[in-house]
């Protein structure tokens, strides 16, 4: 079909050459042959009267005009998909659909095991990609890559919606066989101990704690740095050093990996953990029914599953 000229099949190709920028990756993405993505590339180049595509190795490295066609055509293809393909009532028992969520490992292991074991029994066909803290999770938000991203809401973009589920704050902790931490510890010897840090990403971004501490000046002495919150209760076991941990992942571990709450004399950040999906997803009545989901199996962890450690030292 063509639209003022343009075949419009031709953007499914042009979407799918800026997504994966190689041509033999693109043209398995949308069942092409190569050459026939090869001569899809040459009417491309022939109706935009640019090249559009350079080769660097093998991989595509696209020209200005390419970059400024990529969102909009994403976008738009995504429109179609949302607003004429998709759009059928939702049915939670007997629809098949997979949902890609990027979490953090701390959300996993105290939150959305709840939503797998619900799904599972209200829509046991339902199915889930987990996918880590990449370096930009934004931009596979904005390509439509995820349907959903469950960060802290400092960390949200602003260009799409989201909904808050729950607070949580940091605890200072250390392995419990350490006796020989202070009872109350000043700003000199927090800093000057061993961390152990989390980051996350193929960058290693640091956490809503990392960037309290860079914001207030203070610089620990990171020792260790880990990709999750989750490896950091194994790596502080038998040894000095300690860490920055949300207080839900502190009694997640408290039969397996007891831990010291340290006093501090500075208060640790509290954040509110959010989901956030496309605007285009707003009104899908699947991301409808799972964004019903995730902030009821919120509201039930606040009110049954408050944190329960309290003190300075344990």
């Amino acid at each position: 079909m063509r639209f003022k000229g343009l075949d419009l099949n031709l953007l499914v190709a042009l979407d799918a050459l800026t997504t994966e920028r190689n041509l033999t990756a693109a043209a398995r993405s949308i069942n092409l042959s190569q050459p026939a993505m090869s001569a899809a590339i040459g009417r491309l180049r022939d109706y935009f009267r640019d090249e559009l595509f350079t080769m660097n190795g093998r991989e595509l490295r696209l020209t200005p005009r390419a970059e400024g066609l990529a969102s909009a055509v994403r976008e738009t293809l995504l429109q179609v998909q949302c607003s004429i393909i998709s759009w059928e009532p939702f049915n939670p028992s007997k629809s098949d659909r997979c949902f890609r969520i990027v979490l953090s490992d701390f959300m996993m292991l105290i939150y959305f095991n709840k939503i797998i074991e619900r799904v599972a029994r209200e829509a046991p066909a339902v199915s889930f990609e987990l996918l880590p803290l990449d370096s930009d999770p934004y931009e596979m938000l904005s390509r439509g890559d995820v349907d959903f991203l469950i960060l802290p809401e400092f960390f949200l973009s602003g260009a799409h919606p989201s909904a808050k589920l729950f607070t949580e704050k940091f605890v200072c902790v250390a392995c419990s066989t350490n006796v020989d931490l202070p009872s109350a510890m000043t700003i000199e010897q927090y800093v000057s101990m061993g961390h152990v840090a989390a980051a996350f990403g193929r960058f290693l971004k640091p956490s809503v704690e990392g960037w309290f501490l860079l914001e207030n000046g203070i610089q620990r002495r990171v020792e260790v740095v880990v990709q999750g919150f989750s490896l950091i209760p194994s790596v502080l076991r038998g040894t000095k050093r300690i860490a920055n941990l949300p207080l839900r992942l502190v009694e997640h571990y408290e039969s397996t990996f007891p831990l010291r709450i340290i006093n501090l004399p500075l208060p640790l950040p509290v954040f509110t953990e959010a989901v956030q999906w496309p605007a285009l997803h707003n009104a899908d009545p699947g991301s409808i029914w799972f964004r019903e989901i995730l902030v009821e199996e919120a509201s039930h962890m606040i009110s049954s599953n408050a944190p329960k450690i309290h003190g300075s030292l344990q």
